[in-house]
């Protein structure tokens, strides 16, 4: 298979134009990626530092105690696998820095450590959720 090199370039401009961070393209068997993912990135991480959606962040449970957030935007996994055991259980003793859940971005998993030493209370989120960042998602007491 021959390499068309115009059409790469093409492509390419394509992402610039349009401030993509990925493009496919496909001609019967012949299939062409492009990204900059580092950027895209970068701009999840301003986005979401600078547009929390507000009703989120909320807690719908008043109750008192030390609060684990989501670092970023993206999708949590309260275990590493598909029917894995669960990082945390409620009414678990954590150390601070132990992995509580996985929050996945643009196909990266990101480990949440416990920010503090604790018992779980409360795990605020399902398997499989998306969130957004500094939601809460486990309450230790």
């Amino acid at each position: 298979m021959k390499i068309d090199k115009k059409l790469i370039k093409e492509l390419v401009d394509n992402l610039k134009e349009f401030d993509l961070t990925e493009l496919e393209y496909q001609d019967g068997q012949t299939k062409i990626k492009v990204s900059k993912a580092s950027k895209g990135i970068e701009q999840i991480k301003t986005s979401a530092v600078v547009s929390p959606n507000k009703a989120v962040l909320k807690s719908t449970d008043d109750s008192d105690g030390i609060r684990v957030k989501s670092p970023i935007i993206g999708t949590a996994y309260l275990a590493p696998e598909p029917g894995a055991k669960k990082f945390v259980e409620i009414g678990d003793k954590i150390k601070k820095g132990q992995t509580v859940m996985i929050v996945e971005a643009m196909k990266t998993m990101n480990h949440v450590p416990s920010t503090a030493d604790g018992i779980v209370k409360k795990v605020l989120i399902e398997d499989g959720q998306p969130v957004e960042f500094g939601q809460t998602l486990v309450l230790l007491k």
